[in-house]
């Protein structure tokens, strides 16, 4: 990174950013890294239970649980980046480990060894799983932060082929990242704001015993500083307990720049309506967790149904969900119940998908069939077309949902925090994943000796899919509910009084360099 020898004034430094000359790189490093790595979850899942001769319950839990560490890493990531390393040092770290995770991936499928022997169950009637340390292999892949490989058929092309391909293109990424080192700007660390956080929570718990005086927003202590990057909040009346940690107390001192001598035990108000901000925000965000279960359900599953319906069909169906880019007009404010239609319309879905099982299957078993699989039994001549809606609606609210929620986060987090605010909606997804996967070895296991069988067994034709689908409708009805009471709830950041946000930028021109 280079370093600005244009030296400005102390409080306002003069900084030179390259951003035309730096953007091929980036857009690059992005462009290659995203053909490299993002796909749908179907390529892997396919990998998994046709070169592994993994179960479609477990393929499911470690899919599940993989992209819940995946997601996961990026609150670590955002924690680290901000407090230690930076985001050059992070970035190009996380670009390197994804590439060495996706050649190991390659290898599994190149070298024969890593992987157990075709299931040859048509002619021995035998299917080979694999070995503790072909299993460990591949988890050190998914420890490096390998996706699912691009989507190309790779049921009529060499798997290694297929996922050699992607690989080629994160080292693409990786060079073409490293290649602008010298024109970035990097910046400096300053720790990580989740600490200011913990202060207020300590000091609040330290004075837990004091009394709250009547009119708080008038006698605790409330100094912000000069150079704060954070726009300046009024007083809420929620979680007053906090407001314990900003009471004055006789040992506490001042120093001579009107800062808490110790913050461990003085707080301003200020900081205690920052983490006010948060701790509103946690209960929407929270709301957002059986969505994301329920859209796991059609990033996997549909992918098994689909191996019981015309196969060049279906295959290009579900691997086309749809994704819109919408652009919406900002707002002053976003208001959490406009997110409610596109909760309706995923929890909708789930009863469209439990119909289109439901007839899939009926076909499957009463109709004459194409052929069977020994593994997935009856393929049903029910043409892929059946998904379209299911999976357009899908399309349509997750792109409506993401971006409501990166909005909002954005916007009601403390400026200083709006990078663990990115954050946020991947947390979600990584507990929706725990949860998903949770869940679906939950009511495999309960439902093994049901009257009806089990819901999710490896042949889908001797499940009910359909009764899984009304269950996860269900919880979503009633996650409908507890959303509608946290927005009602609500107070959005400064609504007391008109207060101005800052600028990213200035957030940004705040952050000296190295």
């Amino acid at each position: 990174m280079e370093k600005n020898e244009k030296a400005g004034t102390a409080d306002e430094p003069n900084f030179e950013y390259r951003g035309l000359k730096a953007m091929p790189f980036i857009i690059g490093n992005e462009t290659f890294e995203n053909l490299g790595t993002v796909g749908t979850s179907s390529n892997l899942l396919v990998y998994l239970t046709a070169v592994f001769n993994m179960k479609s319950i477990t393929a499911v839990t470690l899919i599940n649980i993989f992209y819940g560490t995946t997601n996961l890493g990026t609150l670590v990531g955002a924690f680290l980046c901000d407090t230690y390393f930076g985001r050059y040092k992070t970035l190009g770290f996380a670009t390197v480990a994804s590439f060495m995770g996706m050649l190991v991936i390659t290898l599994t499928a190149l070298i024969s060894k890593l992987h157990p022997p075709h299931c040859e169950i048509e002619q021995t009637g035998t299917c080979i799983g694999p070995t503790s340390w072909q299993i460990a292999f591949l988890l050190l892949g998914f420890g490096l932060l390998v996706i699912e490989p691009v989507a190309s058929d790779h049921s009529d092309v060499s798997w290694a082929l297929g996922l050699a391909i992607p690989t080629f293109l994160m080292l693409l990424a990786c060079v073409l990242f490293f290649m602008g080192t010298r024109i970035y700007v990097k910046l400096e660390p300053k720790g990580s704001p989740l600490k200011s956080v913990v202060q207020v929570i300590v000091a609040a718990a330290r004075k837990r015993q004091l009394k709250l005086p009547e009119q708080p927003w008038l006698t605790l202590f409330s100094h912000v500083p000069s150079n704060s990057i954070n726009s300046k909040l009024p007083y809420t009346d929620q979680f007053r307990f906090l407001d314990k940690g900003a009471i004055i107390t006789p040992e506490d001192q001042i120093n001579s720049e009107g800062l808490a001598a110790d913050p461990w035990r003085l707080s301003s108000i200020q900081q205690v309506e920052e983490v006010k901000c948060l701790m509103r925000v946690i209960p929407i965000w929270a709301s957002a967790i059986i969505y994301y279960v329920a859209l796991a359900q059609q990033q996997t599953y549909t992918v098994f149904q689909s191996f019981n319906l015309t196969g060049i069909l279906v295959t290009a169906i579900s691997r086309s969900r749809l994704h819109l880019t919408v652009h919406r007009k900002r707002r002053r404010h976003h208001s959490p119940p406009k997110d409610g239609c596109w909760h309706v319309s995923l929890y909708s879905n789930m009863l469209v998908s439990a119909f289109v099982e439901h007839q899939r299957r009926t076909l499957a078993l009463c109709e004459p069939t194409l052929r069977i699989d020994p593994r997935r039994g009856a393929i049903s001549s029910m043409s892929g077309l059946w998904f379209i809606p299911q999976l357009t609606l899908v399309g349509v609210s997750e792109a409506f949902t993401v971006i409501a929620q990166v909005e909002f986060f954005y916007k009601q987090f403390p400026e200083s925090m709006r990078s663990v605010g990115g954050s946020f909606s991947f947390l979600g997804v990584a507990v929706s994943s725990y949860l998903s996967s949770f869940l679906v070895s939950t009511v495999h296991r309960m439902t093994a000796g049901a009257a009806s069988g089990n819901w999710l067994p490896e042949d889908l034709n001797k499940g009910r899919l359909d009764y899984f689908y009304y269950l996860v409708a269900a919880l979503g009805v009633i996650n409908l509910g507890y959303f509608l009471l946290c927005a009602k709830w609500y107070k959005y950041k400064g609504s007391a009084c008109s207060t101005q946000e800052v600028p990213m930028e200035r957030v940004e021109s705040e952050k000296p360099l190295v």
